[in-house]
C-alpha cells in the first residue's frame, strides 16, 4: 500500500513539473508575439470577446407597441412598457359572485391551553450559538413551553 503512495506521489509531481514548464513555455511564446502586430491585435479581440460574454443584459433593442409598431428608441420602449404595466395594474379582474360566506362579528375564537401547549410541544428547541458540547443541555432551563403565552 505504502508503495503505491509513493509512486502516486512521484507520478503527481512529475504531472506538476511537466505542466509548470509547459505553461512557462506558452507564457514566453506569448510576450515574444506581442511585439508582432498581427498577434497583438488577436489578443485585444480575445480580451474584448470575453469581456462582452461577461456583460449583463441590460436592455432590449426592440418593443412591439399595443399598436403592433416595432418600437426601437429607449424612451418609446420605456413609454410602451408604462402604458402597458398601467393597463394591466388598472383592469378591473372578473369576479365570481356565486361564493358566500358568513359574517363573523365579535371576537377571535379564544385558543385554549391545550392547544397552546400541543403546539408548544411540537415546536424545536432553540439552539444556542457558542454552547459548549453538543451534550449541553443548559439551555433546557430556558426553554419551558408553560412559560410562553400567545397574546
Amino acid at each position: 500500500m505504502k508503495e503505491a503512495k509513493i509512486e502516486y506521489k512521484k507520478s503527481r509531481q512529475n504531472a506538476k513539473s511537466v505542466i509548470s514548464s509547459a505553461k512557462e513555455k506558452k507564457q514566453k511564446e506569448c510576450a515574444n508575439d506581442l511585439n508582432d502586430s498581427e498577434c497583438r491585435n488577436e489578443i485585444f479581440r480575445m480580451a474584448k470577446q470575453m469581456v462582452k460574454e461577461r456583460q449583463d443584459i441590460t436592455g432590449l433593442n426592440c418593443v412591439k407597441g399595443a399598436s403592433g409598431k416595432v418600437i426601437v428608441d429607449d424612451k418609446g420602449i420605456k413609454d410602451s412598457w408604462k402604458e402597458y404595466m398601467e393597463k394591466l395594474m388598472n383592469e378591473e379582474n372578473v369576479r365570481d359572485h356565486k361564493i358566500s360566506a358568513e359574517v363573523k362579528e365579535g371576537p377571535a375564537d379564544c385558543i385554549r391551553m391545550a392547544e397552546e401547549r400541543a403546539v408548544m410541544k411540537k415546536m424545536k428547541r432553540p439552539r444556542i450559538v457558542g454552547a459548549g458540547s453538543r451534550n449541553d443541555t443548559s439551555h433546557r432551563r430556558y426553554w419551558n413551553p408553560v412559560d410562553f403565552r400567545f397574546m
